[in-house]
């Protein structure tokens, strides 16, 4: 008789659990929000008034001129064309390098004869700045367009493949012998043992390849390009309009931000079978619940 006077109060326990994840959302959505306002508003402020302690402020434009600029150029034929340009050359640039990166890793990683032939040569050339293959790049294409893909395949190609590398070596050996005491034969351990567990790490490889990607082309540009977002920030740069030399900033930012969450919500989509952390995705407190619930009704009836 006692467990329907159970039934509300675990159904309010249920709904406050359900509510905690949402309302900690919440929270650190404000939180974010709040401190680049913060930041705006300090921009603002020492721009205004021309603040010149050890840092200078004078030159700066205030966030209302630099707002004002960007709303000016969004209407303009030319600034879409450098966004095109500029994403156009990372997304070829950051594909080609993502096929390389994971084929060169895993073969280094799991053939001796590609560390012998391939290590020594990646050692040498990894510490070596992408940036600095502009000369290289000049020599070798016939032009800039190509040399900038170039570049920024060569920026990205090395944080994947180490971090291939590594996340290959670093697979349980259980996992291959289990699959070739069943039958399977090489590929059938790449595809199903070796690629899937070495994800996450290539997933990392990636996420900081597109961010190293972004650094180098906007620097191609700059130097050798006649369009994109970097070209165009420098031309502003030369002819002193700082008002276009920060809505280039904030392009520069926003696409990168844009093209970052693309990979990251890829590689949630890829590795949906892996265990989310409590940040990554609340956990479903419906089956906690019900077994409280369980519990409750179980010990009023007793």
């Amino acid at each position: 008789m006692s467990a329907p006077t159970t039934t509300a109060p675990t159904t309010a326990a249920a709904g406050t659990e359900r509510a905690g994840p949402r309302r900690r959302a919440r929270i650190r959505r404000a939180r974010r929000t709040a401190a680049v306002l913060v930041a705006l508003a300090a921009w603002q402020v020492l721009a205004q008034f021309r603040v010149n302690l050890w840092l200078r402020f004078a030159q700066f434009p205030t966030v209302t001129e630099t707002a004002r600029e960007f709303a000016r150029r969004l209407g303009t034929a030319t600034y879409w064309q450098d966004v095109s340009d500029s994403l156009t050359r990372i997304v070829g640039g950051f594909a080609l390098a993502a096929v390389l990166g994971v084929a060169v890793g895993t073969a280094v990683a799991r053939s001796p004869l590609a560390a012998d032939l391939l290590g020594p040569l990646l050692e040498v050339l990894r510490p070596v700045p992408a940036i600095a293959l502009v000369p290289v790049a000049i020599l070798l294409f016939p032009s800039n367009e190509q040399g900038i893909v170039f570049i920024t395949c060569a920026a990205a190609f090395f944080p994947v493949t180490v971090s291939t590398r590594h996340a290959v070596r670093a697979l349980t050996p259980v996992w291959e012998e289990a699959v070739r005491t069943m039958g399977g034969g090489r590929w059938r351990v790449l595809c199903s043992v070796v690629l899937p567990g070495a994800l996450p790490g290539i997933l990392g490889g990636l996420s900081v390849g597109i961010g190293v990607s972004w650094i180098c082309v906007i620097s191609a540009e700059m130097i050798s390009g006649e369009y994109g977002v970097g070209y165009r920030t420098w031309q502003d740069y030369t002819i002193v309009d700082y008002p276009g030399v920060f809505v280039g900033m904030a392009t520069i930012g926003l696409l990168g931000r844009f093209t970052s969450t693309a990979v990251e919500l890829l590689g949630r989509r890829l590795t949906r079978w892996l265990p989310r952390t409590a940040h990554a995705a609340p956990p479903s407190t419906g089956g906690r619940s019900r077994r409280r619930a369980g519990r409750t009704l179980l010990g009023g009836t007793s």
